[in-house]
């Protein structure tokens, strides 16, 4: 019985000493803070966003997952211009129904785009 008990509490003082090794058990810490990943290709800011430029996104990844900031803002802004471009489609498909009603635009025939002026 008394070996057993000698036994658990080396068995203790094991683990606090390596939890301790690992932790750090003082002011100083073993292991030097780690920069933060940016993101390192944005997406382009001098023109739309393009399939390629989705496909070729990659978000650094942290400790709990990625950052959250980084995939908000790419997030955002492919978001704005789909919503740019299906309003510009919208448009583009009202003033075609408006021309096909107007007799501008025939459809047994392709449409010469010297018409659409």
């Amino acid at each position: 019985m008394v070996m057993f008990l000698f036994l658990v509490i080396a068995l203790a003082v094991v683990v606090a000493a390596v939890t301790l090794a690992v932790v750090g058990g003082g002011e100083r810490s073993p292991l030097p803070e780690a920069a933060p990943q940016r993101l390192h290709d944005p997406l382009p800011v001098d023109r739309p966003v393009g399939h390629a430029d989705v496909e070729s996104l990659r978000f650094p990844v942290t400790v709990r997952g990625y950052r959250m900031a980084d995939v908000d803002d790419a997030l955002g802004r492919v978001a704005a211009e789909l919503a740019e471009r299906d309003a510009r489609i919208a448009d583009l498909e009202s003033a075609l129904a408006g021309a096909r009603t107007a007799g501008h635009i025939r459809l047994d025939k392709p449409a010469d785009p010297g018409e659409l002026r």
